[in-house]
């Protein structure tokens, strides 16, 4: 096994270096602190290992991204969404005992408890879904005692998996009826993503059947967001879960890390961005000038990626489907022509080319949102139903470790040194 050596203050210390299957050299410093006294500072843990994982792989540099080792580009062409969740939460694609079995899971779950559906009215009609979403989750937990322990013989993990993934769209698309006064609807017996466009378009007094093109952009929609490493939500989720808290409770944590703009939001800032631009009337060529001027606050949304430093594989993907999808519902969307635009300049200018700054997956993702009529508040709550099978293959990791181990941050402080209390009346 090859070492690393750390030298300080005349001392030296070796410690292992790890091999990942993809050749990824990490060095193992688990031992840092009782062996020197010293931790590391990583602020963001760009640089820092938080666990192994055998879920997803990036090579940011090549634009690849795989899960359990299958290109992502074949998932999104060939696979749906739940036997995409399959594979990330058991590690082998289904065979057709296990697909239609889980299939059946699904079904038996996807109704949400008649007592919750009153729970919706407790939440004002502008609540932010985001906020339903994750308070809806975790109160699944009441209503299903048995998934509130990992114990063998009283917690069966892949009804419980089951009953969050089918039940997180019911609870998602009653969050949107709500907000626009209209009244809940039952799951029918459609596939997954059908089902789902069904209960937020549907009527009573119309049924809304779902086009078979914009169900399977809506599958690849939810398989390219469905697990990406350890991003802040998913790094939540374990976090949560090396507590021994439950998978409701964990996954419901991951909704709120993923709230924030900086992650489950982009895509709402890419739409606001060619909405701007749109109604100012600039030219994608001017706004991309304005960008490159240094004292300039206008932000370039949906493109460039904390790990990719190529294009992004999944809005390739995206592109094309969003070509597909708007053709095929005679849509002709003023956005996506700025965004073509805003893409052609950048693939052609030095500035963005030497800072690689290549479209990300947010950079499609609200067009085609958009097109099949989600509104823009409810486009975080689609990156979350889309997660949720990485959040749970993710949980089941953490918890199918030989040991579970609280994750627990070191710090370094920078606060006052040690100072007396002092009384009210002295304090001026």
């Amino acid at each position: 096994m090859s070492t690393a050596r750390l030298e300080y203050n005349g001392n030296s210390w070796e410690f292992p270096v790890i091999e990942g299957s993809e050749k990824e050299l990490g060095i193992d410093i688990s031992d840092l602190r009782s062996k020197t006294g010293l931790i590391t500072l990583d602020e963001g843990y760009g640089n820092t290992g938080s666990c192994r994982s055998a879920i997803s792989y990036i090579d940011g540099d090549q634009g690849i991204l795989r899960y359990r080792g299958i290109p992502i580009e074949q998932l999104a062409e060939q696979s749906n969404f739940m036997e995409t969740a399959w594979l990330l939460i058991y590690g082998w694609l289904p065979n057709e005992e296990e697909r239609k079995g889980f299939s059946e899971l699904l079904t038996k779950h996807q109704m949400i408890h008649e007592s919750m559906r009153s729970h919706f009215q407790g939440f004002p009609n502008n609540a932010p879904p985001m906020a339903i979403l994750s308070a809806m989750i975790n109160a699944l937990g009441c209503f299903s005692p048995e998934v509130l322990g990992y114990e063998e013989g009283e917690f069966n993990f892949e009804e419980s998996a089951a009953r969050l993934l089918s039940q997180v769209r019911s609870i998602a698309a009653a969050t949107y009826k709500m907000s626009i006064g209209q009244p809940m609807m039952y799951p029918r017996e459609f596939k997954y993503c059908e089902n789902f466009l069904h209960m937020m378009f549907s009527v009573p007094h119309g049924r809304y059947t779902p086009d078979p093109d914009v169900a399977r952009a809506l599958n690849q929609f939810m398989i390219l967001h469905a697990d990406h490493e350890q991003n802040c939500s998913t790094s939540t989720v374990r976090m949560v879960a090396s507590s021994g808290a439950n998978m409701f409770a964990s996954c419901a944590a991951g909704v709120c890390s993923l709230w924030g703009p900086l992650h489950g939001g982009a895509n709402m800032a890419v739409i606001q961005m060619l909405e701007e631009i749109r109604t100012s009337g600039i030219c994608a060529k001017d706004y991309m000038e304005k960008v490159k001027q240094k004292d300039s606050k206008l932000r370039l949304m949906g493109f460039g990626h904390r790990v990719y430093r190529n294009f992004d594989p999944r809005s390739r993907i995206l592109q094309k489907t969003a070509d597909v999808i708007l053709a095929k519902l005679n849509i002709s969307d003023p956005l996506l022509d700025i965004a073509r635009h805003l893409e052609e300049v950048a693939l052609k200018d030095s500035y963005f080319i030497d800072r690689k700054l290549y479209p990300n997956v947010d950079f499609y993702s609200g067009i085609i949102l958009r097109a099949m009529g989600i509104p823009l508040n409810m486009f975080t709550v689609m990156f979350a139903i889309g997660r949720m099978p990485g959040w749970i293959a993710n949980y089941k990791e953490i918890h199918d470790a030989t040991r579970l181990k609280i994750s627990r941050p070191r710090q370094i402080y920078t606060g006052e040194t040690k100072r007396d209390y002092v009384p009210r009346e002295e304090r001026g």
